[in-house]
């Protein structure tokens, strides 16, 4: 599990699958994933299998796990992965189904300790308000695809955060921690 998790730069956009990693993406199940633990919520543990396909910029095969987890977790992960296709209306609608959920407070935070020391006027609308808005991260990313810079660079810090925070959510719900 722990070398399907090395860090590593997620892109804003669609990126190269890891060739290296496809093997052991194939052969990975729940059991590996949670190191044997009990698996208390299968569409939680599902919802992590897709992250991890989408770490690794595999966006169909995430594509299939996540539109098919009818949950508000699942419908995060799908909308991350129009995000990065990009696909940015399809992934607007993909985070409308999303609702509120329980990654945006933490996320919401760690956008702004993030992007405390940046002088990038466009952070300042996500990051001044206390809950987080999917929709003008959306938007941003969109923005940072276009012109690159601290704007990408931040937008991708950001994102590695939210895939941390999320997979995170995921692996404790699956396990019931």
């Amino acid at each position: 599990m722990a070398e399907l998790l090395q860090p590593r730069v997620m892109p804003l956009g669609p990126g190269v699958p890891d060739v290296k990693m496809l093997d052991k993406l194939r052969a990975m199940t729940p059991e590996q994933v949670f190191n044997g633990r009990p698996i208390f919520d299968e569409a939680m543990a599902q919802a992590a299998l897709s992250g991890i396909w989408l770490y690794h910029d595999y966006l169909d095969e995430s594509h299939i796990i996540s539109q098919s987890i009818n949950t508000s977790t699942g419908s995060f992960w799908h909308g991350i992965m129009h995000r990065r296709e990009p696909d940015y209306s399809n992934a607007k609608y993909w985070f409308r189904r999303v609702g509120r959920h329980d990654v945006f407070t933490p996320l919401a935070e760690a956008a702004a300790e993030l992007t405390a020391e940046t002088t990038e006027t466009r952070l300042v609308h996500l990051t001044s308000e206390p809950a987080w808005d999917p929709f003008d991260f959306v938007d941003l990313v969109e923005k940072a695809s276009d012109e690159g810079g601290e704007l990408e660079r931040l937008c991708v810090e950001i994102q590695t955060r939210e895939w941390w925070l999320l997979f995170d959510y995921c692996w404790r719900a699956a396990t019931g921690k």
